[in-house]
């Protein structure tokens, strides 16, 4: 048998697989929360994202053990609500955090922005946990063929495949800019390499940017922080 020379990470027109930081349109597949294992609780809330349907594109499988499922009609990717996990504590300056009061205040911020919000506003008192919450998101949020615009910021790390891969987050808001916002709005951040890329310093490696197993780095402490 020869080799094969499909799903080497491009789908076709020479584009990677996965999205890279930048300025995208993108909907939401789906979210879900992380454990972060340096703090007891502590969780990533991670958006399951997609771009727009690109013409002669072939994607990832929808799932990688049955093909007759089809595959993405655009490139995917992975990004945190937050480059910092979320957690129970307390601020520098004595400012209380509460884990799922922060999550819970991030979907709120994009229902109202996808314009869901009527749905949000359904689920007061619905939901024992957020785990609960964040389950009926998925299954019931109509927000699944919504797209938006996002800037997303990221670092870069060798996937074990050797290949440029991205640990990507939401930055925060600046200058009366955010992570995101309706398309052509006018109300999301530009992304500048300078500030929103964290480059590996190391070695160069080409690469199409994402392996085919379309995995993430290993967390680090340095993922969390309640400044």
């Amino acid at each position: 048998m020869g080799l094969s020379t499909t799903d080497l990470g491009t789908g076709g027109n020479g584009l990677p697989k996965t999205i890279s930081p930048g300025n995208h349109v993108l909907k939401i597949n789906y979210v879900e929360l992380e454990d972060f294992k340096f703090i007891d609780g502590a969780k990533h809330l991670l958006l399951h994202v997609e771009t727009q349907p690109i013409d002669g594109f072939e994607g990832f499988m929808l799932d990688k053990d049955d093909e007759s499922k089809g595959r993405y009609a655009g490139q995917i990717g992975k990004v945190k609500a937050s480059q910092y996990a979320y957690a129970d504590g307390e601020t520098k300056t004595g400012i209380k955090i509460q884990r799922d009061r922060s999550i819970l205040i991030f979907l709120q911020g994009l229902c109202k922005t996808a314009g869901i919000n009527e749905w949000f506003t359904e689920q007061d008192g619905k939901h024992d946990t957020i785990e609960d919450f964040v389950e009926a998101f998925n299954a019931t949020a109509p927000i699944k063929d919504k797209f938006l615009e996002f800037c997303i910021a990221g670092r870069e790390y060798e996937g074990k495949s050797g290949y440029t891969n991205y640990d990507m987050w939401l930055p925060k808001a600046e200058n009366k800019k955010y992570a995101y916002g309706e398309v052509e709005e006018g109300k999301v951040i530009t992304f500048d390499e300078s500030k929103h890329l964290k480059k590996l310093e190391t070695k160069e490696v080409k690469s199409f940017g994402d392996d085919d197993d379309f995995t993430t780095p290993t967390k680090t402490s340095s993922d969390f922080s309640l400044d």
